[in-house]
C-alpha cells in the first residue's frame, strides 16, 4: 500500500526540491519502498507564519486525507513546544502531523554530501549547523558548484540526492532526521 505525504515547508519555491527526495528516502528507510509524496504548493505559503496559519486553518480540509503530514520549518522560529503544540492541536482533529525544525534551515540537508567542499571552506560541520546565515555563506556556494542552473530548482534535489545515498552518515550529521525517521515508522505502524 502507498503511503500519501504531505510535506509542508515554509516555501515550496527551493524548499520543495530539498524536501521531496529526502521525505521519500526517510520514508522508504522505514520499509516503505512507495510513497506519493506532495510538496505543498497549494495554497502558496511563504514563510513560518504563514505555514503554521495554512496548516491550522487551510489544509485540513484539502488535504485531510493524507496518511501523514510533514513540516519542516527552519529552526531560527520553531520550538520544540511550539511544534508539539501545532502536532498536538492537529491530533485532535485526527491530522497526522509530525514537525521536524531543520537545524538551522532545510538546505543542510543538500550540504551532508559535500564535507570535503566544507572543509576546503574551512568550515566544520558543527560550524555550519550553528550558522544562522548558512543559506548564504555555505549553500550557496555549493550550489553554484555541485547545482545546475538549467535544472529545476537549479539542482537542489540532485545535491539532496546525493546526500540521501548515506543516510546513516546524513542520520547521524542531523540527528532530527533521524528522530522523524523514527517518528515517521511509528506513526505508520500505527495507522
Amino acid at each position: 500500500m502507498s503511503v500519501r505525504v504531505l510535506v509542508i515547508p515554509e516555501d515550496p519555491t527551493f524548499n520543495g526540491h530539498i524536501l521531496a527526495p529526502l521525505v521519500r528516502a526517510l520514508i522508504a528507510d522505514t520499509g516503505r519502498r512507495s510513497a506519493q509524496v506532495h510538496v505543498l504548493a497549494n495554497p502558496r505559503v511563504q514563510g513560518y507564519v504563514q505555514a503554521r496559519h495554512a496548516i491550522r486553518n487551510r489544509l485540513i480540509s484539502r488535504y485531510r486525507w493524507y496518511d501523514l503530514w510533514l513540516f519542516f520549518p527552519d529552526a531560527d522560529r520553531a520550538n520544540d513546544d511550539a511544534m508539539r503544540r501545532l502536532e498536538d492541536e492537529l491530533g485532535d482533529q485526527e491530522i497526522p502531523l509530525l514537525c521536524c525544525p531543520a537545524q538551522p534551515e532545510v538546505e543542510i540537508y543538500a550540504c551532508a554530501a559535500f564535507r570535503r567542499d566544507l572543509r576546503d571552506m574551512k568550515r566544520t560541520w558543527a560550524d555550519i549547523r550553528a550558522d544562522p546565515r548558512l543559506k548564504e555563506s555555505v549553500f550557496e556556494p555549493l550550489l553554484e558548484k555541485h547545482g545546475d542552473p538549467d535544472l529545476p530548482g537549479a539542482g537542489r534535489e540532485r545535491m539532496t540526492t546525493q546526500s540521501v545515498k548515506n543516510l546513516s552518515l546524513l542520520y547521524r550529521l542531523c540527528p532530527e532526521l533521524k528522530d522523524l525517521r523514527d517518528r515517521i515508522a511509528a506513526q505508520l505502524t500505527a495507522q
